[in-house]
């Protein structure tokens, strides 16, 4: 149980011994797999949950539920029924019939240590170029460059450690308020990369759509995973044999939008409660009063969310909820699957985090339902289909391990992200990248699936086979095509997505169509 301890980088280990005894171990955020099942005696094991599921498994309801409410299914669950997969930084024990999972790794915040910003910038600019060093040695290696932070850093690291121009790869859209070539350029021309573009297309999807969730081993339901498969695919056919993606580097140092929201939201737990909930509450939400008065929905609001304790409030706008649970799923598979269940899921993860600082238990948070069960799998996946292999330099252990004794004031100072990694290297990137907001590699599907037929029928079809499942109202899937995505695309084009991949993977299976028995 210890030996993982002392392994750096990502691994996955099973160990088989005689006296029939099992030991699995993955790395701290998973980025290499195993999936385990116990059944009838014997102890199984393979990397991906499909090799384990013969063609009479039987897909598990309550995973299809996490998968419409995360858009993907976070482990230990996977879509199959008494097949799961090793949550991050867990090892698993096989022993006498009895199976035990618990985490070999569990990070340890210390908020309290402090330290000149002049020294810690000195030593995570170090840690940073080793692991891009390390990452670029023996092989012909590129970079993602999507233009943000973290990208545009390893892009200019990745300079340095070979002399040599970085093979960078970017994608753009040609819809107006998706494309952010413009920044990626400017990435390119400050470290003089060898810079290749493309453009992604409706046509793109149309063709990739089906082989992309077929080729994961469970529903998926991340969107930026076509984006990601072109930026590889493109790597590949230039010859690289390796492509360093910034993935790590918000969660690892404060950098999502939500990490502020949530702090203004915190504030109001600094009320004395006699205030909040004797005055404030009873006032804004408990009368007619706040709709007397003008410009006082936005306080009412607040009061609402601020309400919510964490990690709850996250969720009050998870689309699922929003629609209506009874409006969307149908009868038959709501029966078979417990709702708050997602919810005990988070709880249980955010309280398992030691940090103090509210930025610290969001970071712990988001290591598992960000980067482990999302994030990473949406680039791994995308690499693995285009044949190329894949490093993350900004979850090297090193640096891991530094932002876990990095002041959390540092992190998230006022309402200001990633203050330290700016401050580190704002001598390094160009000012525009230091400032621009954070955007990455979104795909306007809902507008084009409204605007391109063939886009649109592949949507209508992939619905059109869902029918057959029995898990979204059929009134509903008509609704949601004719009537809601043409009113707000943006916002309908999403829930569209994780529907069509749903049934796209469900398609390239076809023995298991059949969810409901």
């Amino acid at each position: 149980m210890e030996a993982p301890q002392y392994v750096l980088g990502d691994f996955a280990v099973a160990l088989f011994e005689p006296d029939g005894r099992v030991f699995l171990a993955v790395d701290r955020f998973a980025v290499r797999n195993l999936c385990y099942q116990f059944k009838n005696g014997v102890f199984r094991v393979a990397e991906r949950a499909d090799d384990l599921a013969g063609p009479d498994a039987e897909l598990d309801p309550q995973a299809l539920y996490d998968y419409l409410y995360f858009h993907m299914i976070p482990a230990p669950r996977t879509v199959f029924k008494d097949i799961f997969r090793l949550p991050a930084g867990h090892y698993a024990l096989f022993e006498n019939g009895k199976l035990t999972v618990a985490p070999w790794w569990k990070p340890h915040f210390d908020e309290r240590r402090r330290a000149p910003v002049s020294d810690l910038k000195a030593e995570f600019r170090q840690i940073l170029l080793d692991s891009v060093r390390d990452l670029a040695a023996g092989g012909n290696t590129g970079c993602f460059l999507s233009g943000g932070t973290d990208s545009s850093t390893v892009a200019g690291l990745l300079r340095e450690v070979t002399g040599q121009p970085a093979k960078a790869f970017s994608i753009g859209f040609e819809a107006a308020g998706y494309d952010e070539m413009e920044y990626a350029r400017i990435a390119a021309r400050h470290f003089g990369a060898e810079h290749h573009e493309y453009y992604v297309t409706p046509e793109d999807l149309v063709r990739s759509i089906p082989d992309v969730a077929a080729s994961y081993d469970q529903p998926f339901g991340n969107s930026s995973v076509v984006p990601a498969f072109y930026c590889a695919k493109a790597a590949r056919e230039a010859g690289l044999t390796r492509i360093l993606a910034g993935d790590g580097g918000d969660e690892l140092f404060g950098g999502n939008t939500r990490y502020a929201k949530q702090r203004i939201f915190g504030a109001y737990e600094q009320i004395p409660g006699f205030l909040r909930h004797g005055l404030l509450e009873p006032l804004l939400t408990g009368t007619a009063l706040p709709g007397k008065i003008p410009g006082i929905k936005k306080a009412v609001s607040y009061v609402e969310q601020a309400s919510v304790p964490m990690p709850d409030r996250m969720q009050m706008y998870n689309l699922l909820g929003r629609l209506g649970l009874s409006e969307v799923l149908t009868p038959e598979f709501l029966a078979l699957v417990e709702p708050q269940d997602t919810l005990r899921q988070q709880r249980e993860t955010y309280q398992a985090g030691d940090g103090q600082a509210l930025v610290n238990r969001m970071l712990w948070y988001d290591w598992k339902y960000t980067l482990a069960d999302n994030d990473l799998p949406k680039v791994l996946g995308a690499t693995r289909l285009a044949g190329i292999d894949v490093g993350f330099p900004l979850l090297d252990d090193r640096l891991v391990d530094f932002s876990l004794r990095l002041d959390p004031e540092l992190k998230l100072k006022g309402l200001t992200l990633r203050w330290f990694f700016k401050e580190a290297l704002k001598d390094f990137l160009p000012p525009e990248i230091i400032t621009k907001k954070k955007h990455g590699f979104g795909l306007p599907f809902g507008v084009w699936a409204v605007e391109h037929a063939g886009l649109r029928n592949l949507a209508l079809d992939s619905l059109d086979y869902l029918r057959g499942a029995r898990v979204v109202r059929a009134e509903f899937l008509d609704n949601l095509l004719t009537e809601y995505l043409p009113q707000h695309p943006g916002y309908y084009g999403e829930l569209v997505w994780i529907l069509m991949m749903l049934s796209q993977w469900l398609q390239s299976k076809p023995h298991r169509r059949s969810i409901l028995s």
